[in-house]
């Protein structure tokens, strides 16, 4: 049994653009001829996916514009070739699709939230509030550029005017102030 399709008879050769014509011209001819056999062909074996099959025909004609030279040599070649290198492109993607897993959506698990954890959200940064509030102005400046601004410690030393060293001097005694001020943390 043959691989080309009863319909992927040639049509006649493409007369001035094989040999004499142009590259393009030949292609379009090509392109013309054989797109509709070609699309039907390839969406039954791809099982009616319209927009796969269409991009497989596009594939084929890609590998046939990189071989352009070799059709023109044997017009009469052309279908076989189109339809062999079009059921080859369809297995490809059939076995590419089949080596990956498939996709899944997984949900954002950050994103969900129970009533109890927007609660101790709240209550943690209530609490981190009020600590700020009792440690000194200058630990509580860099705190915020650091943390809450999410500056590096050399935009943190530009923005408060101080040397970088200092910034980080000032984060550690910062956070080990800050931690005495919440006080101890129980576990429930």
């Amino acid at each position: 049994m043959s691989a080309v399709p009863n319909e992927a008879v040639d049509p006649g050769a493409p007369g001035e653009a094989v040999g004499q014509g142009s590259p393009e011209s030949l292609m379009r001819w090509i392109h013309e001829t054989y797109r509709e056999p070609l699309l039907r062909f390839v969406t039954r074996l791809v099982l009616g996916r319209q927009e796969l099959a269409e991009d497989l025909v596009q594939e084929t004609f890609l590998r046939a514009w990189r071989n352009l030279a070799t059709l023109a040599e044997e017009p009469r070649r052309i279908a076989p070739w189109l339809y062999t290198v079009a059921r080859h492109v369809a297995v490809d993607a059939g076995r590419a699709r089949q080596a990956r897993p498939p996709e899944v959506a997984v949900p954002d698990l950050n994103r969900l939230t129970t009533a109890e954890d927007e609660m101790e959200r709240v209550v943690s940064a209530h609490t981190v509030r009020l600590a700020l509030r009792q440690i000194k102005p200058e630990h509580r400046a860099v705190l915020i550029e650091m943390y809450y601004k999410g500056a590096s410690v050399a935009e943190a030393a530009e923005r408060l005017g101080i040397p970088e060293g200092t910034v980080k001097s000032r984060t550690y005694y910062a956070v080990r102030a800050l931690h005495a001020a919440i006080g101890p943390i129980e576990s429930a």
